[in-house]
């Protein structure tokens, strides 16, 4: 999906641009760095907050394809949802994938920034989105991530329910038709309805007792495995895997409006596109 340009924007217009700073700004409100788990790796990972930016390109990943798109369109800066540097560098070699990237971004003074489990928490983030997408109301917390003295619970993953009950084949067929995915993989707990509906985007296998436990009657996630998928049917709860891409990637367009409103009053002008 590549959106911004056919809206009118030309590539490498003479617009005042914005800082990265701004842009980081921007992302802290829609997405605040504290609601990240601490293994994550949020933030600013390559460039500058004071370097220009004048077009940003939201992603999922910033795989070498993204990159050369960001390349070719005048892109200063990259948002991705999956941070580009994971754990720690001790070498960057250029003739393997992302020490090419690095050399190519650095090389063209492209910024990356991540926002990653935090956007997964946070209000109107990646599961928000999802449990919109599927056809979900009535959203609440599934498994807390942190709680504020004033009695704020954020959270990872969604609780939801639908309108009405359904065979757990029939929602399969509308979480396939929702999310951008050719196929699910169901995991069928028997004649169970399905009402109440746990969630948790990209790879949340880990919460299938909590899930059950709460008293989900379908858990909707990506990458479950073969024993993990038997455990969901001992509980009598259905799994629906959507695929770690699947569950993730309609947060790319929401977040690259969001970004828009956030520097629509900005001093100086950002395009804001998507692949």
């Amino acid at each position: 999906v590549r959106t911004g340009e056919e809206a009118g924007h030309g590539i490498g217009g003479t617009a005042e641009m914005v800082s990265c700073q701004v842009v980081m700004d921007a992302l802290e409100r829609i997405a605040p760095k504290r609601l990240a788990e601490d293994w994550d790796n949020p933030g600013l990972l390559v460039g500058a907050p004071d370097q220009d930016v004048r077009r940003i390109l939201v992603c999922l990943d910033v795989s070498d394809s993204v990159v050369e798109y960001a390349i070719r369109s005048g892109a200063d800066m990259i948002v991705a949802h999956h941070p580009l540097i994971f754990k720690g560098l001790k070498k960057i070699r250029t003739d393997l994938p992302l020490g090419r990237r690095l050399q190519q971004l650095l090389k063209n003074d492209i910024a990356v920034a991540a926002a990653h489990t935090n956007l997964d928490i946070a209000v109107g983030g990646v599961n928000d989105v999802l449990a919109t997408a599927i056809g979900l109301f009535k959203l609440s917390t599934f498994v807390i991530a942190s709680q504020s003295p004033d009695g704020t619970v954020e959270s990872m993953g969604r609780m939801g329910r639908l309108p009405a009950p359904m065979t757990v084949r029939d929602f399969a067929q509308q979480v396939r038709k929702a999310l951008p995915t050719e196929h699910v993989r169901l995991v069928d707990a028997g004649a169970r309805p399905v009402r109440k509906v746990a969630l948790c985007s990209g790879s949340g296998a880990e919460f299938i007792h909590k899930a059950a436990f709460m008293g989900a009657d379908v858990y909707v996630t990506g990458d479950v495995k073969y024993h993990e998928a038997q455990q969901a049917v001992e509980l009598g709860m259905h799994v629906i895997d959507a695929g770690h891409f699947g569950t993730e990637f309609p947060v790319v367009a929401v977040l690259r409006e969001r970004l828009s409103q956030e520097l629509a009053e900005a001093k100086g002008q950002v395009d804001v596109i998507a692949d």
